[in-house]
């Protein structure tokens, strides 16, 4: 660990030149004693190292010096394809290893390709979570990863919406939606005490933060054959859309609540705003929007507060009404 670490360091004053201790200390996140160590360390080794003092200091290789020690190991090579998203490498434990190999890369880089790459960074970042939103704690993510690489059949536990269940299963692949983990994962276990295998084989969709434990069972399996990822999140993604809208709401929308359309019911609000009737006198329109499950709906459309009305379908309409009405009830009571 400390030879890699010392290579770094060297990788870093050749990437940027002149660092502090406690810059480097903050790249490394190791402690600036650990920093003046590992200088010392190069040193001793024959690495021409120079040392200013003052405010203006910091360390510095010796003008014209350059290693060839850029070579990417196996495990640095394959997280250079989770470059543009460090947060997510770090949550699978290859923050270390993917800034280690993107030193590397930079190291072996012509001077003025180097210094454009730098200048990318300093342009585009990524950040993948959702605004107003605690990321989900992942306490098993690193070891879903690992058994998803090495192809290690699990043992978990999970919860659902209606209770807990054991299951064995084969991890296919991880996806990051919306700043979420998810698990791919066949899913040969039924809901055995035991935990032990029976036939099956779907593929199915887990979400990370909800596995309560975790471990591999020894066993090795086979991918499907065929199986892609990507291929198989967007025709889950497909089928999971189509469900997810079980009707169409007529609505009367106001200027106002026009606006909120788009924001609060995505590509659903801006289609149905695309189908507006003429607006009234007020600049009030008649919209069709696509709706979910009856109680979804009646929840997702008093966000729209009084700039609302519901026309159609009956059940619907009386649904909001009977909500307002008990609200309405509530709060002319004195607490």
């Amino acid at each position: 660990m400390r030879a890699d670490r010392l290579l770094s360091l060297l990788l870093l004053l050749q990437n940027r030149g002149r660092m502090t201790a406690p810059q480097l200390a903050e790249e490394l996140e190791v402690s600036v004693r650990t920093v003046y160590r590992d200088i010392e360390a190069l040193g001793a080794s024959g690495v021409p190292v120079r040392a200013d003092r003052g405010p203006d200091g910091g360390y510095e290789l010796m003008a014209g010096y350059r290693t060839r020690l850029t070579g990417l190991t196996r495990a640095e090579a394959e997280s250079l394809f989770l470059a543009g998203a460090p947060g997510p490498a770090h949550d699978l434990g290859l923050g270390a290893v993917l800034a280690t190999a993107r030193l590397k890369l930079q190291a072996a880089l012509p001077a003025e390709l180097a210094q454009r790459a730098r200048a990318l960074e300093d342009r585009f970042h990524l950040d993948a979570p959702a605004w107003f939103r605690e990321a989900d704690p992942v306490p098993y993510l690193s070891e879903i990863s690992h058994a998803v690489w090495e192809q290690r059949t699990l043992a978990v536990d999970y919860r659902r919406w209606n209770g807990e269940v054991r299951r064995v299963l084969d991890p296919l692949g991880l996806v990051l939606k919306g700043g979420i983990w998810y698990l791919v994962a066949r899913a040969d276990g039924a809901d055995r005490a035991d935990g032990s295998r029976a036939s099956g084989g779907a593929v199915r969709t887990y979400r990370v933060s909800r596995f309560l434990s975790v471990r591999e069972t020894g066993e090795v399996f086979e991918r499907p054959a065929g199986f892609a990822l990507a291929a198989h999140w967007e025709e889950s993604s497909r089928r999971m859309e189509a469900k997810r809208y079980q009707g169409v709401a007529e609505l009367r929308v106001s200027p106002a609540a026009q606006k909120l359309l788009p924001a609060l019911f995505g590509a659903a609000g801006t289609e149905a705003l695309a189908g507006a009737g003429a607006a009234d006198a007020e600049g009030w329109v008649r919209v069709e929007l696509r709706v979910e499950s009856p109680s979804v709906a009646v929840a997702d459309l008093l966000r729209l507060r009084d700039g609302a009305e519901v026309l159609g379908p009956p059940e619907l309409r009386a649904a909001v009404a009977d909500t307002v009405a008990a609200l309405a009830a509530r709060y002319a009571a004195t607490p």
